[in-house]
């Protein structure tokens, strides 16, 4: 069986389109050829190409697609590139491939299936936590920053992820507040937000909150994007 070709979607800049290092690398030390999807022309003309998505980080999600006024805080990535990548998503779910969504890319998949985002994290951190959906206890502090480089989660039972506590480096000031059609959340931050979702019912696909690519000695990563690409290896007849 030949290696799968994990299709990974780029940012764009005036006369750029761009992609930190960091991804290629993480597909190629798992046995995967990346190729890099720019965020134009038909995205019918790269699914059948590939055997995997994979949507990486970026900046905020415009609002917009939430139906939601946009704050002070959110910097925006290019409307071309999420449109693209939301078009390009649905076709790749509809033949049932690999999906895997970090960062920006697990947000944008959550607003993809109509789900909602907190535009900026540091509110919700005040708040009372969120109820869970699947009932688990969390016996940490109630407040963390988000916007540090490291904090712990807890990963639930699930099938794709070992069940436990992990020190995980999530960056962010936007997380998903109310989940999309058929996703599931199985990880989360001390302080209740989600951290982690899959789809069920599906071969694979994943969305997580952290940057596993820049931790690719690290078990959890490595064994994250290894499942990515055996399951793309499915699709690769």
């Amino acid at each position: 069986m030949s290696s799968p070709i994990i299709g990974i979607t780029t940012d764009i800049e005036t006369e750029y389109f761009k992609l930190k290092q960091h991804y290629v690398d993480a597909i190629i030390k798992v046995g995967g050829v990346p190729i890099l999807i720019p965020p134009i022309g038909n995205p019918s003309s790269y699914t059948e190409r590939m055997n995997g998505l994979l949507i990486p980080g970026g900046d905020d999600i415009d609002p917009f697609y939430y139906k939601e006024a946009m704050t002070s805080t959110v910097k925006p990535v290019s409307r071309q590139r999420s449109d693209f990548e939301i078009s390009l998503l649905k076709e790749i779910v509809n033949l049932r491939r690999p999906v895997l969504g970090i960062c920006y890319g697990m947000q944008l998949i959550n607003v993809a299936f109509d789900g909602t985002l907190y535009q900026d994290t540091d509110p919700v951190r005040k708040k009372a936590p969120p109820k869970l959906s699947n009932g688990v206890d969390l016996e940490f502090p109630v407040e963390i920053n988000h916007k540090n480089e490291y904090h712990i989660v807890v990963i639930a039972e699930n099938r794709f992820l070992k069940k436990g506590k992990f020190s995980v480096n999530s960056t962010h000031h936007q997380a998903v507040k109310k989940l999309g059609t058929s996703l599931i959340d199985f990880a989360y931050s001390p302080d209740k937000l989600i951290e982690a979702f899959y789809m069920g019912n599906y071969p694979f696909l994943v969305g997580v909150q952290w940057h596993p690519e820049r931790l690719m000695d690290d078990s959890l990563s490595l064994n994250l994007f290894s499942s990515f690409v055996e399951a793309s290896k499915k699709t690769n007849k």
